[in-house]
């Protein structure tokens, strides 16, 4: 990452409008009676409903999903005690992650005290404003006690982040390490250089999950600390030690871990030289660690490394625990944040980094790539899985414990709430993977050569959405997969040019001549055909072997759209095959057609294609209410040939297809404004509903609008989706993403269930 300039950072806090958060409205406001209704007369009946009932607070109140953060300024960041002003940018900056990571609103409270009875007191009388409160950058000894004593006497979410969030992410990260080392908690010892707030907080939580206390060495700024000592604070007396070390140097020798939370440049290589075998270094101080990742790792090969920083692997960043561990105990309305939720975090973090990681998230770190290892033992910040990972890991651990006021029953209702929190919910994909998964379908993935294509497979068979097959070169394909650490066992991989399948080729070569002998294909040209992946994956369809085919995404269009058509060939019922996208918008899906295939269609084509997209809307359980779209309305200009041609495409449907909603020709500002368009055309057969579903007049119109909507208006796009081929062969677009191909293996697995039935009836 750039170093990030003085006037940068100040310029991003002025911007145009001072500081980083500001109170929105969830209700209408604009009329007099949405002001009657948010205030007086209208807010005294939610007053003295909570009157009656205290707990309706959180039916009628925002008082359930805000958290004050908290500080009093005498710890911020690497700054120290700079005063409550100076801190309020951390506790914005800090509100603003509790919102895009877990849809949480803050209140940031700066309080001007260092007394902790003042700053007991103060919390304890603003308390019932909030549904949990973070403490932030106090400074210790102060912060144990502030926090003891808050939890004792409130009864709600509390956690100081600075001792907890380190200590939980570290935790983590080290659970890995030690698996990735072959070592047990139980048996290692550690060095904990810092004595501070997280130092104390980490070390507890690591002995509360296995680590003996007789195995701790920790230092502070005068060296080891020792039983010996003497004016040791109760916090550091905890974990002293008996043992005859007494420097940095001393305590480094033979020791497995090392977790600093100190101050940059403490340790040398030759102190990492002398630790233990399979040694594990977490150097979290910021800016500047204890010891750099490079020096670290230059001197020996060995060591798995974890430091703060954002431009190396392994960082332990506090982004990944707060927002959701706060959701989680929210959600349950937990009375407290005890060890239990924590360490559940802690293995959900753990557990997570395991998992096949979305290629949104390697895209956001300019990685290929990212496998559980020892550049990848804790989770990205970034990763979309944090909340539906952590959150319900959390609440669950609430409720096992007896603190939970408000117990989640539906597990799988509940992730999904927190999905449509963060707008990562999809329910279209969502209800056609689950249709999918009802029978695993064979899909050839004619491109397997490519990165892309071999990741989708694999999360393909991961998701349990198909059984991919893999066609390309075998020394190519395993090449790759070694490269990126992909998973390809339980596919069958096929090399086309291979001497093994010389037989297949020429059977595939025979019946391709006997299908085109009569228009100019000679038997040589079928039998080198065959050769070529989009033609031998296309007969592949064609006989059985498989039951789909994916390609596209180093092919042109029209390589692949041709060997389909040839091969496989149109369904009878159909005048042309045609295109449609899926545009994923705020407002949810909407589908295009034709936005790939007929150049300037007939009324016929026109009336066919909107036949065949109907039938396809239909298999995302949504009923299609279509227009046809033009520059006129309903003969506005009656002497325009493209607008005939529309006009004349809906006089068919009206006749052969009276029970489909369609109508036009309509303008299509017409079409999506529903009461617009009802005032003005009542006679149309769109009256009374919502327009999902946009028939274009030709190729050049509905490709233009579906590429305008995906870069301006920001939707995700889904396909393009092949009707009308009698067997499911689908084109993704060049230079796709992997979750895009695994959209589209989906769809196709759907298509050949439904082809397979049509096959059977």
């Amino acid at each position: 990452m750039a170093k990030i300039t003085k006037q940068e950072a100040l310029d991003y806090h002025l911007g145009n409008r001072p500081g980083k958060l500001e109170v929105v409205p969830t209700k209408p406001y604009t009329t007099q009676r949405d002001l009657s209704l948010a205030y007086s007369p209208g807010v005294a009946d939610p007053c003295l409903e909570i009157e009656r009932n205290p707990k309706d607070v959180y039916k009628y109140t925002a008082k359930g999903n805000l958290v004050a953060v908290i500080s009093n300024g005498t710890a911020v960041l690497g700054l120290g005690d700079i005063g409550p002003e100076a801190s309020k940018p951390v506790m914005e900056g800090k509100g603003l992650l509790f919102k895009i990571f877990s849809d949480i609103d803050v209140f940031d409270i700066e309080l001007d005290t260092k007394d902790i009875d003042k700053f007991v007191e103060t919390v304890k009388i603003m308390s019932p404003t909030f549904g949990g409160i973070n403490l932030e950058d106090i400074k210790a000894p102060e912060c144990f006690e502030i926090e003891n004593r808050l939890k004792a006497e409130l009864k709600m979410p509390i956690m100081h982040d600075d001792q907890h969030g380190t200590a939980i992410i570290s935790a983590a990260g080290l659970i890995n390490a030690l698996e990735l080392s072959n070592k047990k908690i139980e048996e290692v010892t550690i060095v904990i250089n810092g004595a501070g707030a997280a130092s104390i907080a980490c070390t507890r939580l690591l002995v509360s999950m296995g680590l003996k206390v007789e195995n701790v060495v920790m230092l502070d700024s005068k060296g080891v600390i020792r039983k010996d000592r003497e004016n040791l604070t109760p916090t550091k007396q905890e974990f002293a030690t008996s043992r005859d070390l007494h420097t940095i140097e001393d305590a480094m020798k033979g020791t497995d871990i090392f977790f600093g939370l100190s101050v940059a440049d403490i340790l040398d290589q030759d102190m990492v030289r002398s630790m233990a075998k399979d040694c594990i270094v977490f150097a979290m101080a910021n800016p500047n660690p204890e010891i750099s990742y490079d020096e670290a790792m230059a001197a020996r090969e060995d060591i798995i490394m974890a430091t703060g920083r954002s431009d190396y692997p392994n960082q332990v960043n506090n982004v990944l625990g707060f927002p959701f561990i706060f959701r989680g105990a929210l959600d349950v309305k937990a009375t407290t944040i005890n060890e239990e939720m924590k360490i559940a975090a802690v293995k959900a973090l753990a557990r997570l980094t395991k998992e096949n990681v979305p290629e949104d998230v390697t895209k956001a770190y300019n990685v290929v790539n990212l496998t559980f290892g020892k550049k990848y033992i804790i989770p990205k910040p970034l990763d979309h899985r944090l909340i539906t990972t952590i959150a319900p890991a959390v609440a669950k651990a609430a409720m096992e414990s007896g603190v939970a006021q408000e117990p989640i029953t539906d597990w799988d209702e509940y992730k999904l709430q927190l999905q449509k929190r963060m707008g990562y919910e999809n329910n279209l994909i969502r209800a056609i993977r689950s249709k999918a998964r009802q029978e695993k379908m064979r899909i050839v993935f004619a491109e397997s050569n490519n990165f892309k294509m071999l990741k989708a497979a694999q999360e393909v068979l991961s998701e349990n959405i198909a059984q991919p097959v893999l066609l390309g070169n075998k020394e190519v394909i395993m090449k790759t997969v070694n490269e990126f650490s992909l998973d390809v066992s339980g596919m069958e991989i096929i090399d086309i040019r291979s001497p093994h399948e010389r037989g297949r080729r020429e059977r595939y070569g025979e019946i391709y001549w006997k299908k085109r002998q009569r228009k100019g294909l000679t038997k040589i040209e079928a039998f080198e055909r065959m050769f070529e992946r989009n033609h031998f994956a296309a007969m592949m369809v064609e006989t059985g072997e498989v039951d789909a085919m994916i390609s596209g995404i180093s092919s042109k269009y029209r390589e692949v759209i041709k060997p389909a058509l040839r091969i496989v060939g149109k369904r009878k019922d159909v005048l042309s095959i045609s295109g449609m996208y899926i545009m994923m918008t705020k407002k949810g899906p909407y589908f295009f057609s034709d936005t790939t295939v007929n150049l300037n269609p007939t009324a016929e084509i026109l009336a066919c294609n909107a036949r065949l997209t109907a039938e396809e809307v239909r298999k995302f359980n949504v009923e299609p209410v279509m227009a046809m779209v033009s520059y006129s309305n309903f003969g506005s200009i009656a002497d325009s040939e493209g607008a005939k041609r529309v006009r004349k495409a809906v006089e068919i449907l009206h006749k052969t297809n009276p029970e489909m909603i369609v109508d036009g020709e309509i303008q299509v500002n017409f079409a999506l404004e529903s009461q617009t368009r009802d005032k003005m055309f009542p006679f149309s057969k769109l009256k009374g509903h919502d327009v999902n579903t946009l028939i274009f007049p030709n190729l050049s119109s509905g490709n233009i609008s579906y590429k305008l909507l995906q870069k301006l208006g920001g939707s995700q796009v889904i396909g393009p989706i092949l009707t009308g081929l009698k067997k499911p062969i689908h084109v993704v677009p060049i230079n796709c993403s992997v979750r895009e191909i695994v959209n589209m293996a989906t769809i196709a697995a759907v298509d050949a269930q439904n082809y397979k039935r049509r096959a059977i009836s």
